[in-house]
């Protein structure tokens, strides 16, 4: 049996967002959805939901349709900006003393 996920609206929101963008960027180049679905191995349907910010849709139709539009490069990276907060605090409590 499948575990439902609840989605933060947070999340939602985000997802608004990106869905928002890619659909901007798919215009600008003036490209339909039917040839973005082809070029992303999907549905035109399930481009709609992306640009919709659908989350039930993978993560991976979402990196199709960033492929198909030529904005995949530099998409992993993530920054973690209170991931470094936290190991620099961590390694200011581990430097050792200088003996002074």
């Amino acid at each position: 049996m499948k575990t439902k996920i609840t989605i933060s609206p947070a999340t939602k929101r985000e997802l608004r967002t990106l869905g928002a963008q890619l659909r901007e960027a798919r215009l600008r180049r003036e490209l339909p959805q039917s040839l973005i679905a082809e070029r992303a191995s999907i549905s035109r349907p399930t481009i709609t939901r992306i640009e919709n910010g659908d989350p039930s849709v993978s993560i991976g139709a979402y990196a199709m349709v960033m492929q198909a539009l030529g904005l995949i490069d530099g998409w992993g990276n993530v920054e973690d900006k209170l991931g470094e907060v936290l190991a620099e605090e961590q390694l200011r409590k581990r430097a050792p003393r200088d003996g002074t």
